[in-house]
């Protein structure tokens, strides 16, 4: 995918192209896991990774509604590579939400132009990585971090380590960076490919204008858009998941035979088949509508920008928690049933389709459900909107 390419498509076009490719060898590479390479840098190629950088700094500047859709899109084939794709774009809106322009500034321009992969070794609720002040301008980070999405075959990293004041710092930098390493040991059932294991950091040198202190992290209702974001990029996945899961069995199930009982044929005019695909269709919409009504608040809030009050963004929590439950439920609903209309040989272990299920069980465990219905619940009873955290 060449740059005169990119110039005659739109990004979801090129989304879709992309996808088109990771389908080729997405159950295979399921099932091997590890980093996918050749897919990331094909994803570097397109020029998507500029699609969140604003037009000053040599990006697209897209609406929120684009770059979800692309995440979305992807999805559908491949979710582990919708994940570090999507998260790269939320740790570009984490450094826009955390600091100021001449800050950021040069990072993004250097992103849009070099087409640089962020990585994330972020995870606040992981305090084995300790901050230090060596210097009024240099901080040492050291210790390890655990489901770090995206890191290995990054170009950027956002890290961050607690410092003795209890106070977590957010730092932007190189992923060459001298003694930052990576185990390699994400092994788990699902999202195989998204090198969500750990990281170590071994004396690594911070200097003070890597860190994100202005106006920092969750400091504002704007700065506290940044887990809204993260969120949101989840309720695209499990949608993507979800829609790519449906279509496999559609198409499955248009060219088989109904069961020996039915008094129809053709599996597609078995009463049965079409009630369990009835279902899934009446899901898959509540939640797109759900999403797009969610995306379409984000966006208001983001115009809105350093000027956001914390009603304002509380309604924006509102919406994306509604639609985080709703995916949530579908997603799991959808991956796991498509199997009754497919029948015992769409278990075959060739196809490799139960990772539908398996990538939407992991990813959906990122932060409890509950705790959305909770908060969902005391909003409804209460009018008190969610306080701020980073997974709220």
């Amino acid at each position: 995918m060449n740059a005169s390419t990119q110039l005659t498509q739109t990004p979801i076009e090129i989304a879709q192209q992309l996808a088109a490719e990771f389908a080729k060898t997405a159950a295979e590479r399921d099932k091997t896991g590890g980093n996918p390479k050749a897919q990331r840098d094909l994803i570097r190629q397109s020029g998507l990774l500029g699609l969140s950088i604003s037009k000053q700094y040599g990006g697209q500047g897209a609406d929120w509604h684009t770059i979800f859709k692309t995440i979305q899109t992807i999805a559908q084939v491949d979710s582990s590579l919708a994940h570090v794709y999507g998260f790269h774009h939320l740790l570009i809106a984490t450094v826009q939400l955390f600091a100021q322009p001449e800050q950021y500034g040069p990072w993004f321009e250097q992103t849009a132009r070099e087409n640089l992969f962020w990585g994330n070794t972020l995870n606040p609720l992981d305090r084995r990585t300790t901050a230090s002040q060596l210097s009024e301008h240099e901080f040492i980070f050291h210790g390890d971090k655990s489901f770090c999405s995206g890191s290995i075959d990054s170009d950027v990293l956002l890290c961050s380590g607690f410092n003795a004041e209890n106070k977590l710092l957010i730092g932007v930098i190189p992923t060459a960076r001298e003694g930052v390493s990576f185990l390699g040991d994400w092994n788990n059932m699902g999202q195989r490919q998204t090198d969500s294991g750990t990281s170590h950091f071994e004396q690594v040198k911070i200097h003070k204008d890597e860190l994100l202190l202005n106006p920092g992290p969750l400091s504002t209702p704007y700065s506290s858009l940044r887990p809204l974001i993260a969120q949101l990029i989840f309720v695209h996945m499990f949608l993507g998941v979800a829609e790519g899961a449906f279509e496999t069995a559609k198409e499955t199930v248009q060219s088989q035979k109904a069961w020996s009982k039915s008094l129809a044929e053709n599996a597609v005019n078995d009463p049965f088949t079409q009630k369990h695909f009835a279902e899934f269709y009446v899901q898959l919409e509540s939640v797109r509508l759900l999403a797009e009504k969610a995306v379409h608040t984000l966006q208001w809030a983001w115009d809105i920008g350093e000027a956001l009050d914390a009603e304002q963004r509380g309604q924006v929590s509102i919406a994306i928690a509604t639609a985080k439950i709703a995916a949530t439920n579908s997603s799991l609903f959808i991956t796991q049933n498509i199997f009754q209309v497919m029948g015992a040989r769409a278990t075959t272990a060739k196809l490799n389709l139960d990772r539908f299920w398996r990538n939407v069980r992991t990813q959906t465990l990122h932060d409890p459900i509950d705790y959305k219905y909770q908060e969902l619940g005391e909003w409804v009873l209460t009018a008190k909107v969610p306080d701020p955290s980073f997974y709220s």
